[in-house]
């Protein structure tokens, strides 16, 4: 069954190393994040956007799916199902489907609404043993239509959200979705001993993994973070994997694609980024 994110990302915080969130979008994501997160003996956080939960028919879909395929797959890694950069109203529908993961970013409200709703959002999940992320200063990029430039989170802001009781922190640090400009300044690690500094142990997150330098990565789980999302690096990877098969003109036999073999081989080019990461993030054998 699926699991909070707590537990796991306090012992990441500990230990010097970082959980991997790896967004799923469909079985095919789903199954190949599970199978390297059992190979390499690591936790694993299984990220669902609003678009892609619905895009899988809503979020009591996935958590069936993702259960069944936890019991189907012999799987015995901690692993949780988390709502990725979740509406207040969204919250509260995957709270009722069962998610046992949830995050309410509140970063575009002003700071007051943010901490009346992430204080409101906190209370409901800790009744229900559910963990709950919130998040400081809009990540760059787009994600489901949040369109965000990259800012810098305040610490006195972070300080606010985190004596909430919130069990991990995404804090802006100059951080995007999607793909990094040639012009990107980097990350802000003075913003981000600055909120360190404030919240304490809080584990921390990074969002926007796909692109940013490896020693950065490295730098920033030694400052705190202790979770990195991963989402556009396997998007990459399986279009990439797919339109290669494709123009190879493969199993056609006049009857068109085998849709299992179509996907497969961008199920497979997943795994690879996957195992990568992991290696990267430290959390091989944390399980």
């Amino acid at each position: 069954m699926v699991i909070s994110a707590k537990e796991m990302l306090q012992q990441a915080r500990a230990g010097k190393y970082a959980v991997a969130q790896m967004n799923i979008n469909n079985l095919e994501w789903t199954k190949s994040v599970l199978a390297v997160a059992q190979e390499l003996q690591s936790p694993m956080i299984l990220g669902v956007s609003e678009g892609a939960g619905k895009y899988m028919t809503g979020y009591k879909t996935v958590v069936a799916m993702t259960n069944a395929m936890l019991e189907e797959m012999g799987i015995t890694v901690p692993v949780a199902l988390h709502l990725d950069h979740g509406s207040y109203e969204h919250c509260y529908k995957c709270i009722d489907a069962g998610f046992m993961s949830v995050m309410f970013d509140g970063s575009h409200y002003p700071i007051e609404e943010n901490v009346a709703k992430t204080r409101e959002l906190v209370e409901v999940c800790h009744s229900k043993g559910i963990s709950i992320e919130a998040e400081v200063g809009s990540i760059g990029g787009e994600e489901d239509g949040v369109i965000g430039m990259g800012e810098c989170a305040d610490p006195d802001e972070c300080k606010k959200i985190a004596d909430l009781g919130v069990d991990f922190l995404a804090a802006g640090i100059g951080n995007i979705h999607g793909k990094y400009p040639a012009n990107w300044q980097g990350l802000s690690f003075e913003t981000l001993e600055a909120v360190k500094a404030k919240v304490g142990d809080l584990p921390l997150v990074l969002h926007g993994g796909t692109g940013i330098p490896d020693d950065m990565i490295k730098k920033a789980i030694s400052l705190g973070v202790a979770k990195i999302n991963v989402n556009t690096e396997n998007q990459l990877a399986f279009a990439a994997a797919t339109r290669k098969y494709i123009e190879a003109g493969k199993d056609l036999e006049g009857k068109g694609f085998d849709p299992r073999k179509l996907l497969a081989p961008g199920a497979e080019a997943i795994k690879d980024v996957v195992r990568t990461k992991l290696e990267l993030f430290g959390s091989v054998g944390k399980a």
